[in-house]
């Protein structure tokens, strides 16, 4: 598995944690690394960090889009994986122009179908494509 994914799947796990618990994002992070120290290498890491942390201080941006763009969803009524699956991707839209946005909505389709429903693939899709031609989001 390649570094970025593994990064992208901790990121996941991370984020589904702290939407689940509710708590202090920065405590959460920390409990999560210290449980999972051996997986989250050095060059895992920086993505890793740059997702939890930029999707945790960019939710209110994030979910706006999310709710402006999926059509008859609301973000509360989205499944937990699938939110912070389309979170990810947009953060990585908006902040990581190193990554094409093609590359952010195929990592984040097939880590849908791994840890969502048969239904995430093509939602994440969507979603993601609507909103990358709407906000005219180019790739490198």
């Amino acid at each position: 598995m390649g570094e970025r994914r593994q990064a992208r799947i901790l990121a996941l796990q991370a984020l589904y944690y702290a939407d689940v618990d509710k708590g202090d994002p920065k405590e959460i992070l920390e409990l999560f690394c210290e449980h999972l120290a051996g997986s989250i290498t050095e060059t895992v890491n920086p993505l890793f960090f740059q997702l939890v942390t930029g999707v945790s201080e960019s939710l209110e941006q994030l979910d706006a889009l999310l709710n402006k763009y999926a059509t008859n969803w609301r973000v509360s009524r989205m499944s937990v994986v699938d939110r912070n699956v389309l979170r990810m991707a947009i953060y990585e839209f908006l902040n990581c122009q190193d990554i094409p946005t093609t590359v952010s909505i195929n990592e984040a389709v097939d880590i849908g179908k791994r840890f969502g429903t048969r239904a995430t693939g093509p939602f994440v899709n969507g979603v993601l494509d609507r909103i990358r031609l709407a906000e005219q989001i180019t790739s490198i």
